[in-house]
C-alpha cells in the first residue's frame, strides 16, 4: 500500500513515504539499503523490482504468466493504483498516507501453541482469506524438520506449490488423503491427514516420497504432459480423455499409479489408464453417485498396493461385470443427446474413427441433429418421418448426431438433408473436420432405416472401444 501511495504522491510526500519503506544506505555508518518488509526468497526479487523500487509499479508486467503469489502482488498493486488515480487528488493521496501512518497500528498476537494460533487466526480472519490445508500442514511438517534442513525442504515444498498453483496444490492433499484412507472422508481433510497420513511423524520422508512425486504425477495428469522415451503419447492421450469427464474421483488412483510406475514401466501405466478410462466412462454413463464412485476407486487404490502379490485382485478392481457392460450398451442405445456424457462419447467415437489422428483445437465444438428436433410441418422431414413416435424416439439417439466446428444455428437446424450437408455440415474448406460427420455426407437420403443402421454401427464401435462384449 505504501509503495503504491508513494508512486501516486507529490515529490515531497514521495520522499517521506520512501523513508518509511526502507532505511537508505549510509556510507558513513557502513549500512546498505534495508527494507522494512521482506518476502520469501522466491518472491523478494520481483517484489523489490516492481513494488519497493521507486517507479517499479509503473513497470509491472501485465502480459506474462506469473506464479500465483507474484500475480496477486501485481493485481493488488494495479488495483490500488487504479483506484487512487481515478478517485483521489494528490492532496487526498497525501492525507490518506498520513492517516495510515498516524492512525493505523500493527497488533502482534502471540499464542502458546499452533492450535491456539490457528484458532485465533480463524476468528480474526473471519472475513478474509482462510489458511488452506496446505498452509497449515506446511507449518506443521516443516517445523518438525531439523533447522539446518528446513530451508532445503521448504524449497522442495514451494517448488511444487508454485508448479501446481495454489488451488491444485491444496486439492492434492485431498488426493493424498484418499490414497491413504481409500474411503469417503468422515472428518475434515486436515484432521484425517493428521490422524491417518501422519506426515509430522516422518516429515522428510513424507515430502521426498509422497508430496514431491505425487505433485509431479498430479501436474502430469492435469496437463497431460507425461514425458518418457516410450508410451508417453498414449499415456497423455488417455489422460486427456479422463480430464474431459464430469468428476475427478479417478485422479487419486492415477496419481498413485503414475508415481509408482511412471519412471519404471510406462507400458504398465498405459495399460492401467486404458482400464481406468473404461471404468471412469462407465461410472459417468451409469450416473453412479459419489459414494459408489469413492467405493470403486477405493478398491482400485487398495489393489494398486497389492498389485505385485495379487494381480487378479488388481485386474478385478478395474473390470466391469457383465451386468454393467450390458447396462452400459443399453444406455448408448437410448437418448444420449440429453445426457451429460454426450459430447465425450461423440469425441471419443470421432477420434476412434480417425485412427487416433483427430485434433480438437477448434474454438467451438457443438452437437447437431441430422433429423431436426422440431421439423416444420411442410418440410421434407415430415414426409421421411411421418410417424411421430418413431421420429421422437430417433431424434436424440446416437445414430442421428454429428459434431460441428461452429455454433449451432437455429435456422440451419431445419434445413433439408441435402442443404444441411452442403451448407451446414462442412466448413470453409468444404469438408467437415470430424470423421463422425463426414460419414453422414456419404448418405443420399436420411430415413429411419439409415439412422438405425448408423446407430448399430456406432454402438458396435463403442463396444470395441471400451471392450464391452
Amino acid at each position: 500500500m505504501r509503495e503504491v501511495l508513494s508512486d501516486e504522491s507529490d515529490d515531497t510526500s514521495r520522499a517521506a513515504i520512501t523513508n518509511l519503506i526502507y532505511d537508505k544506505e549510509n556510507f558513513i555508518a557502513g549500512t546498505e539499503n534495508r527494507f522494512r518488509l521482506v518476502l520469501r526468497s522466491r518472491d523478494q526479487e520481483f517484489f523489490y523490482k516492481y513494488i519497493q523500487r521507486e517507479g517499479g509499479v509503473k513497470e509491472l508486467p501485465t502480459e506474462i504468466v506469473l506464479s500465483d503469489s507474484q500475480a496477486n502482488i501485481r493485481d493488488n498493486a494495479l488495483f490500488l493504483k487504479k483506484k487512487l488515480t481515478e478517485s483521489c487528488s494528490k492532496d487526498e493521496v497525501r492525507k490518506l498516507a498520513a492517516y495510515i501512518v498516524q492512525k493505523c497500528y500493527l497488533v502482534v498476537v502471540s499464542t502458546p501453541d499452533e492450535e491456539s494460533a490457528f484458532r485465533i487466526f480463524s476468528v480474526l480472519n473471519d472475513r478474509g482469506m482462510q489458511l488452506s490445508n496446505a498452509d497449515i500442514l506446511k507449518a506443521e511438517i516443516i517445523g518438525e524438520i531439523p533447522e539446518a534442513e528446513q530451508e532445503e525442504y521448504t524449497r522442495k515444498w514451494e517448488n511444487k506449490e508454485e508448479e501446481l498453483g495454489l488451488d491444485n496444490f491444496n486439492t492434492l492433499f485431498a488426493g493424498i488423503r484418499m490414497i491413504h484412507r481409500k474411503v469417503k472422508a468422515k472428518d475434515t481433510i486436515l484432521k484425517e491427514i493428521r490422524e491417518h497420513v501422519k506426515p509430522k511423524v516422518r516429515p522428510k520422508e513424507f515430502i521426498d516420497k509422497e508430496l514431491v512425486p505425487f505433485a509431479q504425477a498430479f501436474y502430469d495428469i492435469k496437463n497431460a504432459s507425461f514425458e518418457a522415451s516410450s508410451n508417453a503419447e498414449g499415456i497423455n492421450r488417455y489422460l486427456k480423455y479422463l480430464n474431459q469427464l464430469d468428476n475427478e474421483d479417478w485422479v487419486p488412483p492415477s496419481i498413485r499409479y503414475l508415481a509408482k510406475w511412471g519412471n519404471r514401466d510406462t507400458k504398465k501405466v498405459l495399460g492401467f489408464l486404458k482400464k481406468l478410462e473404461r471404468l471412469a466412462f462407465s461410472i459417468h454413463v451409469l450416473r453412479i453417485n459419489i459414494n459408489g464412485r469413492i467405493e470403486k476407486y477405493g478398491k482400485v487404490l487398495y489393489a494398486i498396493e497389492k498389485e505385485e502379490e495379487n494381480l487378479e485382485l488388481f485386474e478385478e478392481s478395474l473390470s466391469l461385470s457383465n451386468e454393467e457392460k450390458a447396462e452400459l450398451v443399453e444406455a448408448l442405445k437410448r437418448d444420449v443427446y440429453n445426457s451429460q456424457f454426450c459430447k465425450y462419447l461423440l469425441l471419443r467415437l470421432d477420434e476412434s474413427l480417425s485412427d487416433g489422428s483427430a485434433s480438437y483445437n477448434h474454438p467451438v465444438v457443438s452437437i447437431e441433429h441430422v433429423l431436426p428436433q422440431t421439423p416444420t410441418r411442410d418440410s421434407e422431414w415430415m414426409t421421411l418421418f411421418p410417424d411421430e413416435e418413431t421420429r421422437k424416439s430417433l431424434t436424440n439417439c446416437l445414430g442421428n448426431l454429428v459434431l460441428l466446428s461452429r455454433r449451432k444455428n437455429s435456422m440451419a437446424q431445419n434445413y433439408s438433408f441435402e442443404k444441411k450437408k452442403s451448407l451446414y455440415f462442412c466448413n470453409e474448406a468444404g469438408a467437415s473436420p470430424f470423421s463422425l460427420t463426414t460419414g453422414v455426407l456419404s448418405y443420399n437420403i436420411w430415413t429411419p432405416d439409415k439412422i438405425l443402421e448408423r446407430q448399430k454401427w456406432l454402438t458396435d464401435k463403442c463396444i470395441d472401444i471400451w471392450r464391452l462384449k
